[in-house]
């Protein structure tokens, strides 16, 4: 049976690959869903990982929903309406749950469209780079439905709310360029070079060291909804714990002696 997630990890960095092309990569299925929620969990887990790549295998990134599963009333949206609610509850919304919670920085290559849930999943990544084929769509009314999972939290917190409307009231795709102007996606580059300027980021990213790495992330992620003062305080006890860190003094004594810094995790 053809593994619906693929796990690859090179040095610190790891990719995750959507591997269910003849649905175009749809995640709404309840064992791809399982797989991208265990995945977060190993990566969360594992010290050695500094960074993390997210692409969809053949021509899209995701379709979100499974269109024929909606039809028949099967996976996530079998049963009556408290059956599609747990449905949602337990498959979708874990994977954003998990996702929002990987301790170490998301990087979304965006290598085609991006449609529903998948626009969305892009959104749970801290950085995302597209192909010039890739396009964004919050195209939930468009089926009849509404964003199940998180959509309306998270696309205002990347293009605004104005924005962010008029892509879920229209429903229409937004391209690559339009993405890059409203600040979706940092940077747009041809399809033969998504993976390879993605992994480049990911190596400038894991030179650094990888607790301190986890630490700005989790700093960022309570930037968005507390406090500045609640904030400091957690950055104060941040650096109280980083000072006392080999990776600190390695990383300062590097830039002293001009040299490539060796971190160790320490």
């Amino acid at each position: 049976m053809t593994e619906k997630l693929l796990y690859d990890q090179t040095d610190h960095i790891v990719t995750l690959t959507f591997n269910m092309p003849e649905t175009r990569n749809a995640l709404t299925d309840r064992d791809l869903c399982v797989a991208i929620v265990a995945a977060m969990h190993r990566i969360n887990a594992d010290q050695s990982v500094r960074c993390a790549i997210v692409t969809g295998a053949g021509k899209a990134f995701s379709s979100g929903g499974n269109l024929k599963h909606m039809r028949d009333k099967e996976s996530i949206f079998g049963g009556d309406a408290v059956d599609a609610k747990d449905g949602y509850r337990s498959g979708i919304q874990q994977v954003a749950k998990a996702m929002w919670e990987c301790e170490v920085p998301l990087i979304a290559a965006v290598n085609g469209p991006s449609y529903g849930a998948g626009c969305d999943t892009t959104c749970l990544c801290d950085i995302r780079i597209a192909s010039t084929a890739a396009t964004f769509a919050e195209n939930f009314v468009r089926v009849g439905l509404i964003s199940g999972d998180g959509g309306a939290w998270l696309l205002p917190r990347q293009v605004g709310l104005s924005r962010a409307a008029e892509m879920t009231f229209t429903a229409d795709p937004v391209d690559a360029a339009t993405a890059l102007e409203w600040g979706l996606v940092s940077s747009v580059v041809e399809p033969e070079e998504l993976l390879p300027e993605a992994r480049k980021l990911a190596a400038r990213i894991a030179k650094n060291p990888p607790r301190q790495l986890r630490m700005a992330k989790r700093l960022l992620r309570e930037g968005l909804n507390t406090r500045l003062d609640t904030v400091l305080e957690l950055a104060a006890a941040y650096q109280g714990a980083c000072h006392q860190t080999k990776d600190h003094m390695e990383a300062v004594n590097s830039l002293l002696e001009k040299r490539d810094a060796d971190f160790t995790g320490r």
